[in-house]
């Protein structure tokens, strides 16, 4: 449903800043974002229209926004963009993702075949989708659907528990399916303590690629300064993953401390472009929150993935 009341061309002129490569990528994300807000088969349009771009961020961006969406209109670009191996693996990740986030069970064959792909990343997400599907069927799924207090369409339902002691053990347990330890992911940060944060911060050091992007992604939705040495240890490690220090930068972006800002600016000509990117993002992320513009603006509302 669309929360700004907006016409036709006044869309398009939106997609027109998405779309433009010579606009600056926050200028891009922030039409983004307000396309997202807007939603509906137009603004759908200009931002699958953006996927011919050559940025790896903005691209996974799109695909993001689109699950968030959960408009059925967005599944057969995003089954093209999961299909097609020429796109980069966080870009492929998030259209398995975004399939996951839509809930329509149409997607549960195509979903099956790529938890099979070549590549982790992606065949963790289709399986992680699947299973979010699967669940959504099940007879137990409406008692635990609450809307996450994040306002995030979560690739996993929060575990029933609240015992921090418990969640932490599933969260550190790579013996436990990936599902189980997302739910417990979900459930500490809807705890939101200062226990389960820093149960998440260090968690940042095991598990997957996949799974450590996604504990990032959770501390930039929790804005805890206490993990900005976390965040900061995986952002300076050069032997991970780019798709986790990434999202480790954005999550810095979202927690806007001075100390976020000073060190988001040393990584702005880091060697990885996806890096370099979210910190340019991050750092508008940081000027956002800490202007009087965040009291009062319904776009670029949410931590980026």
């Amino acid at each position: 449903m669309s929360t700004l009341d907006v016409n036709e061309d006044q869309i398009s002129a939106i997609g027109g800043v998405l779309n433009d490569k010579t606009r600056p990528l926050k200028e891009r994300f922030r039409a983004l974002f307000t396309l997202k807000n807007i939603g509906g088969p137009k603004a759908i349009e200009q931002i699958c229209n953006c996927f011919k771009d050559d940025s790896a961020l903005l691209k996974h961006e799109l695909a993001y926004c689109l699950g968030q969406m959960q408009d059925p209109c967005a599944i057969p670009v995003l089954i093209e963009i999961l299909k097609d191996v020429t796109q980069e693996p966080m870009v492929r990740h998030e259209a398995g993702e975004a399939l996951g986030a839509i809930g329509d069970t149409s997607v549960m064959p195509i979903l099956e075949e790529y938890s099979k792909d070549s590549i982790p990343e992606v065949a963790e997400t289709c399986e992680l989708a699947l299973c979010r599907l699967k669940w959504l069927k099940s007879s137990d799924s409406s008692a635990n659907l609450e809307k996450s207090p994040y306002m995030s369409i979560d690739p996993a339902p929060p575990a029933e528990t609240d015992d921090v002691d418990k969640l932490r053990d599933i969260l550190f347990d790579e013996n436990i399916s990936l599902f189980e330890r997302y739910r417990a992911m979900f459930s500490l940060r809807n705890l939101h303590t200062s226990e389960s944060v820093l149960a998440l911060s260090k968690a940042l050091r095991i598990g997957s690629t996949l799974f450590r992007h996604e504990v990032a992604f959770v501390l930039g939705q929790l804005q805890e300064e206490i993990a900005v040495p976390y965040l900061h240890a995986s952002l300076d490690d050069k032997d991970e993953n780019e798709m986790v220090r990434h999202e480790c930068a954005e999550a810095l972006g979202s927690i806007a401390t001075p100390d976020c800002f000073s060190i988001l600016n040393k990584y702005l000509n880091d060697s990885k472009r996806v890096v370099r990117e979210s910190c340019i993002i991050a750092l508008d992320m940081c000027e956002y929150e800490n202007s009087t513009e965040f009291q009062y603006a319904d776009t670029l509302t949410k931590v980026t993935a």
